[in-house]
């Protein structure tokens, strides 16, 4: 069953957030998993919370994107990404 990663990004370094972000990307794709949405326009309907920068990757499954998540190269990249942006990340598993 498909799951969900959920991301609201700030990128406060865009020069070396462009660089994680292709760094990243080979790493989701070996993981399964791929884009659903990336920075786009969004819109609040409901409440407060005004993300940032919305994010949506779909993996093959929850077991996946925690595998993902956990990996070592996931983790290697890790230190950038923090130091390019903040993130809230959260994962649901699909219908």
């Amino acid at each position: 069953m498909a799951a969900y990663a959920i991301v609201d990004l700030e990128v406060f370094d865009i020069a070396l957030y462009l660089s994680y972000q292709k760094a990243v990307r080979p790493v989701l794709e070996a993981a399964g998993a791929h884009y659903l949405a990336r920075g786009g326009e969004f819109r609040v309907y409901h409440g407060d919370y005004q993300p940032s920068r919305l994010i949506l990757v779909e993996f093959p499954s929850l077991a996946c994107m925690e595998a993902f998540f956990q990996s070592d190269a996931y983790r290697s990249l890790e230190p950038q990404r923090q130091a390019c942006s903040s993130a809230r990340i959260l994962g649901v598993e699909g219908l």
